[in-house]
């Protein structure tokens, strides 16, 4: 019996509230548990068994014959079983299983004179306790009435099976955990209403099919991520978050002010400086997976708070990193199970390594019939999208046709390789040719999933390119920001390296196949309510 010390006064309805509001009466229910002796928010409950190891363990229940020979059950997956006949078939005998110590949320209750059925969850999975008055006495049968859907209980028994083949726990003894005062969402229609699911996260894990997998899988997408760095003896490290300069990318900063020092700062919209500073130290291989903050507007693949991975290899180019992000993801795809053939986007992408490597040229003439070098032609086929090109940089108009014409036809994984050397102001431009830099983005499903770059490590060259504004391109489009410090770090000699940053929130919508990015993270940011 779980006794409750700080017993409070019994809940009644308060005034202007309705006795027959379902709230009302699980507040009774929960003064009846406390009269009983009996905590409704319980304590402490040791040793349990969890409902997926249960299930594991449903190998280890036998037919005992009357002679003491256990043998094993019959295939349950055999849709044409019938377990009460096979019993019969086995002549005098019992059922014998393991023992289990369980709870979890009641998701089904039904009942049949003096025994119960309840279905609990907890966030290994599911089973069907089963609760007879004889089997658990007087006292725990008078508990068990008082449940309601929602409520955590525990119970200890006999793990079996009954004669539908049924997965049960019989209990011997019920526990009692929490009472839930609001009750559930409809068990038909469930909590469908998306906005509202990201609003109450905890009822959506809670009752709803699916987001309990899918952010479990992100845990392990996450552990896989840093197993694979990890065993390529990468460091993991923390930057800031807080920083004087937002560098690193192109994005709009949110910004804060420091009140003891006066002084302004921003939150961080990538974690690219910091550690190419680690490296200029001799930290050769380093990465940091954490969150970084963009101002920017709310879509299915935009959050303005996000998780990214960011790493660093000295002595390494970006083919380099092509092949690291291969082993990253595909070394994900096999931690969570599923084959490399995966559903997204109502399209089966093939993750079967080496992924399709092509370069920006090529697929710019493949999807516009136009030679990426003919600034001419290039000018009067961005003038026919509607585009604007007065006063713009030529490869800030190649560029925006790029997003407009081709990336949406990248259907992936696809690395597009040897972008335009003047829009990567931190990439090394290849020696033959300085007007294309060595960098690569991987698209799945026209969505950009990884970036990376043969890293500049210039002094003076990354100086002029901070110092060169493109026309045509707004600052905070522009990663274009002087950085004195990092131009200082750089004097002190960075190896020549490979570097890569992966959208971690994209890499578990595609592999989990989720829409949109607020499925994969659990406290998406969110419009106001009115």
């Amino acid at each position: 019996m779980n006794q409750n010390p700080n017993k409070g006064p019994a809940a009644t309805p308060g005034e202007g509230e309705d006795a027959t509001d379902p709230r009302v009466a699980r507040r009774e229910k929960m003064s009846q548990i406390e009269a009983m002796g009996y905590d409704p928010f319980g304590s402490r409950f040791d040793n349990r068994d969890m409902l997926g190891k249960c299930i594991d363990k449903a190998s280890e229940i036998k037919f005992k014959t009357e002679a003491g020979d256990l043998i094993d059950l019959p295939s349950f997956d055999d849709p044409d079983l019938d377990y009460r006949q096979w019993k019969s078939d086995q002549g005098p005998g019992e059922e014998v299983g393991p023992t289990v110590r369980v709870s979890g949320r009641i998701m089904l209750m039904r009942t049949k004179g003096k025994l119960i059925f309840i279905n609990i969850k907890d966030w290994t999975g599911s089973i069907q306790l089963f609760i007879g008055k004889q089997q658990v006495g007087e006292e725990d049968f008078a508990l068990a009435k008082l449940f309601d859907l929602g409520d955590l209980v525990g119970a200890e028994g006999r793990l079996g099976r009954t004669n539908t083949g049924e997965l049960t726990v019989f209990a011997e003894k019920l526990y009692f955990h929490t009472k839930m005062l609001d009750p559930p969402p409809d068990k038909h229609a469930g909590l469908t209403n998306v906005d509202l699911r990201q609003r109450m996260r905890y009822a959506d894990l809670a009752f709803n099919e699916g987001p309990m997998e899918t952010f479990v899988n992100r845990t392990k997408i996450i552990k896989s991520v840093r197993a694979t760095l990890d065993a390529d003896d990468f460091c993991e490290v923390e930057g800031p978050t807080l920083h004087v300069i937002a560098g690193g990318a192109a994005a709009r900063p949110f910004e804060t002010h420091h009140n003891a020092l006066d002084m302004p700062l921003t939150m961080r919209i990538a974690l690219e400086l910091h550690l190419k500073r680690l490296m200029v130290g001799g930290m050769e291989r380093v990465y940091e997976l954490g969150r970084v903050y963009r101002n920017e507007g709310l879509s299915p693949r935009h959050n303005p708070e996000f998780t990214m991975l960011e790493a660093y290899q000295a002595y390494g180019d970006y083919e380099t990193m092509m092949d690291l992000t291969e082993r990253v993801i595909c070394n994900a795809i096999e931690t969570i199970g599923g084959g490399f053939k995966r559903e997204f986007a109502g399209q089966e992408i093939d993750f079967t390594p080496p992924f399709k490597r092509e370069t920006y040229a090529d697929l710019f003439q493949a999807a516009t019939g136009v030679d990426a070098a003919d600034e001419a032609a290039v000018t009067k086929y961005a003038q026919s999208l509607g585009l604007e090109t007065k006063g713009k940089h030529p490869d800030v108009i190649r560029n925006e046709i790029f997003e407009e014409k081709v990336e949406d036809t990248l259907e992936g994984p696809i690395f597009v390789i040897d972008y335009p050397a003047s829009i990567c102001p931190l990439t090394k431009r290849k020696r033959d040719n300085p007007e294309i830099a060595e960098r690569f983005e991987l698209f799945i499903c026209g969505m950009e999933l990884a970036n990376a770059y043969t890293e500049l490590n210039d002094p003076d060259l990354q100086q002029q390119l901070f110092e060169t504004q493109l026309e045509g391109l707004d600052e905070e489009e522009s990663m274009a920001k002087m950085d004195h410090d990092f131009i200082r770090a750089l004097r002190h000699a960075m190896p020549p390296a490979g570097g890569l940053g992966i959208g971690i929130d994209r890499l578990v919508m595609i592999l989990t196949g989720q829409k949109s990015i607020r499925d994969v993270i659990l406290f998406p940011v969110l419009r106001p309510t009115e």
